[in-house]
């Protein structure tokens, strides 16, 4: 809920004061926001997602994005749930055909500015 201490974003991870934050309603960061808009004004392609809740705001979110034409970029290593068995069936179910399934260090290694 927003306003919940459980809704507060940690200092360790905080957004700099030019960062855009998406409020999110529902599952999805794409439903009933302006995520699409700020990312097509942008001209972004690539999405990684990360975050807690595998099988239900990580996978509704990277589900959306595969369905606007994104490339997405599952974390699998820094995404989780409640069990092991619903984590790993979300990521057989994503890597099956909405999401390339990859390691913190791949996206490291892959985004990284040389």
């Amino acid at each position: 809920m927003e306003g919940s201490p459980e809704s507060e974003i940690p200092s360790e991870i905080a957004p700099l004061p030019n960062e855009k934050v998406v409020l999110k309603h529902r599952y999805s960061a794409f439903y009933n926001t302006d995520l699409e808009t700020i990312l097509r004004c942008l001209k972004i392609e690539d999405i990684v997602i990360c975050g807690i809740m595998t099988n239900m705001c990580c996978e509704s979110t990277a589900r959306d994005a595969y369905y606007r034409d994104y490339r997405v970029f599952f974390m699998a290593d820094a995404t989780g749930t409640i069990t092991e068995e619903m984590h790993l069936a979300s990521l057989l179910n994503l890597g099956f055909g909405f999401a390339r399934i990859v390691m913190t260090n791949d996206i490291i290694e892959r985004f990284s500015v040389q």
